[in-house]
């Protein structure tokens, strides 16, 4: 695993009781090499000295953001960092940071930052559950920010349960594993689907289905911070990758990204089917909106062209295919049945019957199958995460058919 040498983090630190954890952090990123700099809110003083995190880091703590002599630093050191950590994180300042309220140095820096920013969340536990909180959370990922999940166990007010700030070896570890992913797929081209298709009825009406295209958006983004060169062959969607790297190419139907996709695919060295594909198209399209003129309206579909099976059929060697499936019942077989039958490489199953797995949340919970019959589960996660998992076991594939 890397080390963290040369690597320049912003540690900032708002007003939790696990402040005491942030000067061990503080010291454990010295131990790897890192260079650290310490922020802290004038709640966070109140939990830790300053001249404590100032002798672990050597350098000057900043406390106040309006001061003579660290007015200004909040951009330079934005500039400066290659990471920010913010550990812990409290409700408040994690308010904020989802708002852009610039009101002490923490935040400040935050919104000055141009590197990659990690938060790590320290609350009791209704505070954590809290819609309010999940909703800064979720906002705070959309921004392009990291979470470093939360612990569970006895909290400061004698409860228990999740809301612990992550361990300071855990915290470190998050960082490396980070570091270690950064350009790890440079100079493949991988072909990514997302989103719905949409398929016209008339010009105003069309078949389509709830798909947001969140989860193949999140997998682009993911494989481009990896160094991928990602092409996102993306359906009707209001949503669109961070990522500048990755080249996207807006789709209606379902003839429309199978035409795309073929002509990515012939360069593709690894492709991720995660579009929900309409299986059936009318088999006329109305040139003109069509008047209510009976209780009854027939349309008569026909079935739409098989983008995974055709890609299937025209995999070459050397080339690596993932399918998604999403069902509602018998998921292992269908799942294991859809794995063969289209001559992919690995599938990602979710169920309709798992909480918050599915179309518009903003979480997934998956498993992972392959052609050699190894299963992996994972739990709830955030999408961005379960991005991370899939091409975690990508690269893992990649690396065995060397």
């Amino acid at each position: 695993m890397a080390n963290l040498t040369g690597k320049k983090i912003l540690l900032g630190i708002t007003g939790s009781i696990a402040a005491y954890k942030s000067a061990f952090l503080a010291r454990l990123f010295i131990k790897a090499g890192a260079e650290v700099q310490v922020l802290m809110t004038k709640a966070g003083v109140e939990f830790i000295s300053p001249l404590t995190l100032a002798t672990l880091s050597k350098r000057h703590v900043y406390t106040d953001i309006s001061s003579e002599e660290s007015w200004n630093n909040h951009v330079e050191l934005g500039l400066w960092a290659d990471a920010m950590v913010i550990a812990p994180l409290t409700a408040s300042s994690l308010a904020r940071m989802a708002c852009g309220i610039s009101d002490n140095i923490i935040t400040a820096a935050y919104l000055s930052a141009r590197c990659p920013v990690f938060f790590a969340p320290a609350m009791d536990l209704d505070m954590w559950r809290h819609p309010a909180t999940q909703a800064n959370v979720q906002r705070l990922q959309d921004f392009g920010n990291h979470l470093i999940p939360v612990g569970r166990g006895e909290l400061a007010s004698g409860l228990v349960g999740e809301g612990r700030m992550a361990e300071p070896e855990e915290i470190v570890a998050y960082l490396q594993r980070f570091w270690d992913k950064v350009q790890s797929l440079a100079g493949k081209k991988i072909l990514i689907t997302a989103g719905p298709t949409y398929e016209a009825i008339d010009p105003v009406r069309f078949i389509g289905n709830r798909s947001s295209g969140k989860m193949g958006i999140a997998l682009a983004d993911a494989a481009a911070r990896r160094g991928a060169q990602v092409t996102l062959v993306l359906g009707p969607s209001s949503l669109s990758p961070r990522e500048s790297s990755v080249q996207s190419v807006p789709v209606q139907s379902a003839e429309d990204m199978l035409a795309a996709a073929r002509n990515a695919f012939k360069d593709a060295d690894i492709t991720i089917l995660a579009a929900a594909v309409a299986d059936y198209r009318p088999r006329e399209t109305a040139s003109h909106k069509i008047k209510k003129t009976g209780d009854t309206l027939k349309l008569e579909l026909v079935k739409n062209p098989d983008i995974a099976a055709t890609l299937g059929q025209e995999k070459k060697k050397g080339q690596l295919i993932v399918g998604f499936a999403l069902e509602t019942e018998n998921e292992m077989d269908n799942a294991r049945e859809k794995l063969q039958k289209k001559n992919f490489d690995l599938i990602v199953l979710n169920s309709l019957q798992d909480k918050g797995a599915g179309f518009h949340y903003d979480t997934n919970k998956i498993t992972i199958l392959g052609k050699d019959n190894k299963i992996r589960n994972f739990e709830l996660k955030p999408k961005q995460a379960v991005a991370e998992d899939i091409l975690d076991e990508v690269e893992a594939l990649l690396i065995s058919d060397v």
